[in-house]
């Protein structure tokens, strides 16, 4: 994919709040912007579109789970040394659209082999990932790419794992977001913007990964990303599963 004369990419997270979108004017370098939205679809109706948005929940959902995951959380965790404890095993389509806990790991014992419940932590992220579902089409595939942060760390940080973790014990790590921070500074992003103040419902740690998503929403703008696995499959509905950086 080539990158038009004004383009302007979108890295996407989700917080508290709903997601926090880091939008690069590519035409101004070192240009950006911070939004928070409710609803992920509001990113894609903004005036001033992005050409790609990089997301990160996962894309493609399972009728039925294997060991360890889809076929991009198989891929990435080796490539991230210590920090691949961050990339969740997602479960068939029907656990996710569980809003209950004790029937989510029911249906995912069901529909996984061998039978697997899920965590509390992977739970929570569900609704995000079925807003996006509900809204993903084959379509939709040329601007809307599955990342994830530590992945496109590793990718920027010369395919090496951070070595320090971004949170411990589900509190942010100021030491392994300062590392972070760095990194990103210098991909482009002054150290003003990486420590504004932000709304209500999302954290540093939130604005750190979508400024790196849209490092890799820039990538694949320009044909320099690819995706985890190379030879990634699709889900019933015909949607890829692959991570890009």
């Amino acid at each position: 994919m080539s990158a038009p004369e004004k383009a302007l990419v979108a890295g996407v997270d989700g917080a508290r709040s709903g997601w926090i979108a880091v939008l690069r004017d590519l035409a101004v370098p070192g240009r950006a912007e911070v939004r928070t939205v409710s609803h992920f679809c509001e990113i894609l109706a903004f005036r001033h579109a992005p050409s790609v948005v990089a997301v990160d929940i996962p894309i493609g959902l399972p009728d039925r789970a294997g060991i360890g995951g889809r076929g991009p959380e198989r891929t990435v965790r080796p490539l991230l040394g210590e920090r691949q404890s961050s990339v969740f095993s997602i479960p068939s389509r029907a656990a996710v659209y569980c809003d209950d806990y004790g029937n989510a790991c029911r249906i995912a014992l069901e529909t996984s082999d061998p039978p697997r419940k899920i965590s509390k932590q992977a739970f929570n992220i569900f609704p995000k990932i079925r807003e996006i579902d509900e809204l993903m089409t084959p379509h939709l595939e040329h601007c809307i790419y599955e990342v994830h942060p530590e992945v496109a760390f590793w990718r920027l940080n010369g395919e090496k794992p951070m070595s320090l973790p971004k949170k411990v014990k589900s509190s942010a790590n100021r030491p392994g977001l300062e590392e972070r921070a760095r990194l990103l500074e210098g991909f482009g992003f002054a150290r003003t913007f990486l420590d504004q103040q932000l709304p209500n419902g999302a954290g540093r740690d939130d604005l750190l990964d979508a400024c790196v998503n849209a490092l890799i929403a820039e990538r694949i703008l320009h044909g320099r990303a690819r995706p985890h696995p190379e030879n990634f499959e699709r889900d019933g509905r015909g949607l890829r599963m692959a991570i890009w950086a």
